[in-house]
């Protein structure tokens, strides 16, 4: 059938399955806009108040179901409010396609009126990116685009499509999507020399990262850990690929990990990386880390291979299967002795906060109690997205959605949007510090809009809290431009932005806030007051060895 680009575009989309986008329309893109309006039925578009929390949003939609998440947004400037969440879910190997538009062909390159070359902008932060300059090669390029996005290691994959190309016309033919590709690049050999490693050690641990999630690998995971008979932590970014409640799990790993995980990587003589990438913020000084161990690495980026860490063996290919592979071959592992040494690290160093105040701590132990751990988290970046980490426990995937790698203040907001679109049935709960929520409150207009039953918690102490413990720790309290002491009142913005608002500040008042927000089924604000020098511990000063953790007792010791 003839049908103009813009109604391809529209067309493709339904091909993909897709039934949700995000994006600000503009001069360039009206013809999309248009074809979208007589679709409104079948892709429900939902207008942010930014193009970035449109992103974001696309984002937590993809983290949130694991389908491609969508955006879209005009020329120019509406192009570049796109980069900071392409960038985002580019870091965060999250599968997006982002649709803009740009000038007609004849005036591309001349500095015409909005006009950027927004597939070089995003080439360093996207899988691929496309000029479309031809109608009948729109189709082919957005099909491509949605494959790019989901195979291999997802990521995002910007489409450009010159105006002119949105209202010619051509031919269409629908077309069923190609499953997305997840390339083998080991053998036989490979997965032999990883089983023996297994057999050989006496200290395994397994350390998760997100391509745990993407996989889809979580049972996998667990069968495999119950197999080697081994401890498991994990990574912001692969938080509820394991059960945060199994008597195996110790928590995160890195400058913020819990000193029982920190302590027992660098005790072990067997460390399997599954689905992760040595992060500079789990690994701190990498000629110190897991140094009496061999590293066994599986994981579908070839790139990320002894790229950080330098390993014994690798498996390159889909974490589920070779999984799956190793969990058939392998038969059960025994070490009591050190699952029961693990054990004493756990009941040696827990977790601990000041229980007499009003702290994130609390805030994010009262959500799990009141949802039963069923919710989903999204974050933002700081001090409480360290603490949700912390106290909350993720017991399936795709719970936690949060900025690890690039890590983006005013996050979570969108993202939460996003989730809730893609999960209405789950209760999507926000976490942000007061500067985060600065940086992208606006989409609370979004949320009371369309009605989405969001619940914002700002943990509100009035500083920039991960830079003001910094600027504690290491530069002898000089508070430069970290105080926030000032007149904006977030119970009073978020009412004049729709939403209903409720403001804590005593611990009493935490769990009735979040049992009202959860039963008034609209967007809420629950504003929470704590004290400004509240800390996240444990920690590892950056670039020291991961098994220099320290807490708040540590530092009195040393005081005294």
């Amino acid at each position: 059938m003839q049908l103009t680009g813009a109604e391809i575009v529209i067309e493709c989309l339904k091909e993909q399955g897709v039934d949700t986008v995000f994006g600000y329309p503009g001069g360039t893109i009206l013809n999309v806009y248009d074809a979208l309006y007589k679709h409104q039925d079948e892709i429900f578009h939902v207008l942010t108040s930014h193009e970035q929390g449109a992103a974001h949003a696309a984002d937590g939609y993809a983290r949130a179901t694991g389908k491609v998440g969508v955006c879209m947004a005009t020329s120019g400037p509406g192009a570049t409010n796109l980069v900071t969440g392409i960038a985002t879910a580019y870091m965060d190997s999250v599968p997006m396609v982002a649709i803009t538009a740009n000038v007609v062909l004849p005036l591309l390159g001349k500095d015409t009126f909005q006009e950027v070359d927004i597939a070089g902008v995003t080439m360093p932060i996207t899988k691929h990116g496309y000029i479309v300059k031809d109608v009948k090669q729109l189709a082919k390029t957005i099909r491509r685009a949605f494959e790019i996005a989901q195979s291999g290691r997802p990521g995002p994959v910007i489409v450009d499509i010159t105006k002119d190309v949105t209202a010619a016309v051509c031919e269409y033919t629908k077309e069923t999507p190609k499953k997305p590709e997840k390339p083998a690049k080991y053998s036989q050999k490979d997965i032999d020399k990883a089983i023996a490693a297994i057999k050989e050690s006496k200290r395994p641990y397994i350390y998760l990262g997100g391509g745990a999630i993407a996989s889809g690998a979580d049972k996998e995971v667990t069968e495999f850990a119950r197999r080697i008979d081994a401890p498991v932590c994990d990574t912001l970014m692969g938080k509820g690929a394991f059960d945060g409640n199994s008597e195996r799990y110790t928590g995160m790993i890195g400058m913020h990990g819990t000193k029982t995980s920190n302590f027992g990587v660098s005790e072990c003589d067997l460390l399997i990386a599954l689905g992760a990438r040595f992060s500079d913020r789990v690994v701190g000084n990498a000629k110190k880390f897991a140094s009496k161990a061999k590293v066994l690495h599986i994981d579908i980026d070839a790139a990320e291979i002894d790229k950080n860490i330098k390993t014994y063996a690798s498996i390159v290919g889909d974490l589920k299967e070779i999984l799956s592979k190793i969990n058939a071959s392998l038969e059960e592992q025994h070490h009591d002795e050190w699952m029961n040494h693990i054990k004493e690290l756990k009941e040696k160093y827990p977790l601990t906060y000041n229980k007499d105040k009003l702290s994130c701590p609390y805030i994010m132990e009262e959500i799990y109690r009141i949802t039963k751990g069923e919710a989903i988290i999204t974050t933002d970046v700081g001090q409480h997205q360290m603490w949700a980490a912390q106290y909350y426990h993720y017991t399936k995937p795709r719970t936690f959605l949060s900025s690890g790698g690039l890590g983006t203040m005013g996050y979570g907001l969108g993202a939460c949007i996003g989730a809730k679109m893609g999960q209405p049935d789950k209760i999507c709960i926000n976490i942000a510090g007061d500067g985060c929520f600065r940086m992208n409150m606006n989409e609370l207009a979004t949320a009371s809009r369309y009605g989405i039953p969001i619940i914002q918690v700002i943990i509100n102490n009035h500083v920039l809290g991960m830079v003001r413990q910094w600027q504690t720790l290491f530069y002898d309290h000089r508070y430069s431009q970290t105080v926030l002491d000032d007149k904006v009142d977030f119970q009073k913005v978020a009412e004049g932005l729709g939403c209903e608002a409720i403001t804590v500040s005593t611990k009493e008042e935490v769990a009735p806030a979040i049992e009202k927000a959860i039963s008034l089924k609209k967007p809420v604000v629950i504003n929470c007051l704590i004290d400004k020098d509240d800390s996240v511990f444990p920690m590892v000063p950056a670039g020291a060895p991961i098994s220099d953790a320290f807490d708040e007792d540590d530092l009195k010791k040393q005081k005294a």
